[in-house]
Formats: C-alpha cells, structure tokens, sequence
C-alpha cells in the first residue's frame, strides 16, 4: 500500500547563535490514503513544526519527506509552494478568510490561483459549500456568519481543489463545545468520503474522533495507536 505521507528520519533544529536547538530528533512515519490522524503533543514537542514540515510550509533539517510521490524534502521554496497548493487543503484555528469577499469567494480562491475559469470556480465552489451544509449562506461574508460557519466556510475552501491530504491546526480552537462537535462531524464525513486527514490538536476528546492518535514529545514519537472500538457515526 502507497504512503501519501512517508517521513523517513526527519529533523529539524534552529540555531540561536552559535547554539543549535534540536526540535525534531528523528521522525519515521507513514500515513496512508483515507486516514483519519490526530497529532498531539503538549507545547514544545515539536508538533508544530512538524505540521509545518507536512504542510510543506517548512522543510526539514535532514531526512526525507515524500508527499503523494513527490520527495519535497529537497525542494526549492517555488516548487514547494506548488505542491502546498495541489496537494494540501489547510484549515486553521483562525479561519483564515478574507473579510471583505463572500462565503462562495473565499471558497473559491485557490481555483483562481490554479487559472480555473469563473464559470468552473463558482460550480466547482458551490459543491463544497453544499458537502459543508452552507448553501444558505453562501453568499454571505465571514461578518455575517458565526464562528463555526466560518469554520465550515475555511474546510470548503481546503476541500475545493481535491487534496491528497487535509491538514488541519486546532480547527476547534475559537469555537465552543457544541459547535466544535459539529466541526468534528464534518471532518469525520470528509474521511468517510475518502479524503485523508491530518488533525493537530493538544485537546484529547477532539483527537478522540481520529481513527489513529500520534503523540509527540521532546521531538520523537513517544506513541502511536490506532484507536480500537471507535464509535463510527453513520
């Protein structure tokens, strides 16, 4: 079976002056189409940068990084961002949208970059926001829509150019209890409709919806189970 995300030795240390600060020590891991992950670790870990690395928004220090069959460990920053932006939908604690453009825009906003015509964006946009049960408010902007909305708006807009993997930071963070379940079920649809995602969390009941847990700490895996006995929501 093909890895979509295989990580062979990967590391990753900053300098401080003369001094180098190690924050990934070696991490081997593969993570296979349709997955359902959560990373967890508390503040330090390195789950961070690690997200970053898989995000293709940092490279790693040594190591290999294989993404969907490309090695981007070895990268230019231009190539990079080309495969950031066909191979990754990215969901963030803090939205992320811009203020001024509708729900249906700000979905479609990566296909403008990818050159699809307009016609194409607003079909193609339209589909999403309808898989995330906002056809209502699609024309609506962030300021119109409540926090889990505009949660709903930002895991479109990751969705809209079929990613081979979703990755999403704390997608949960700004949001309350029920809401944030609501979010949770709509990642686990995402999963079940043969999408592959990447949670990171530092919350246990939120990773508790991932099909696997990987836990991170000092920058080695301490853990990593796959979770028996899951209740799966129809």
């Amino acid at each position: 079976m093909q890895s979509i995300i295989h990580l062979q030795s990967i590391r990753k240390s900053y300098f401080m002056g003369k001094q180098e600060i190690q924050v990934l020590k070696g991490i081997d891991l593969d993570i296979f189409k349709n997955e359902y992950v959560a990373l967890m670790g508390p503040s330090g870990s390195g789950k961070s940068t690690l997200m970053n690395i898989l995000g293709c928004l940092d490279s790693p220090t040594g190591g290999k990084y294989v993404l969907n069959g490309h090695d981007v460990s070895k990268m230019s920053d231009d190539a990079l961002a080309d495969v950031r932006n066909k191979e990754i939908g990215f969901v963030f604690q803090q939205f992320n949208l811009l203020p001024r453009l509708s729900a249906l825009e700000n979905v479609a906003l990566p296909l403008v970059y990818a050159g699809i015509s307009r016609k194409q964006r607003t079909e193609m946009a339209m589909n999403v926001i309808q898989k995330v049960g906002l056809e209502s408010r699609s024309h609506h902007k962030p300021n119109e829509l409540s926090g889990g909305q505009c949660q709903r708006v930002a895991i479109a807009r990751a969705l809209v150019n079929d990613p081979s993997i979703i990755l999403a930071d704390e997608p949960t963070g700004n949001l309350d209890t029920k809401t944030s379940i609501e979010i949770m079920d709509i990642f686990g649809q995402i999963q079940a409709s043969g999408n592959t995602v990447v949670l990171v969390t530092h919350e246990e009941d939120i990773a508790n919806h991932a099909k696997r847990i990987v836990r991170l700490r000092d920058g080695l895996i301490e853990s990593d189970k796959t979770q028996a006995g899951i209740m799966h929501h129809a």
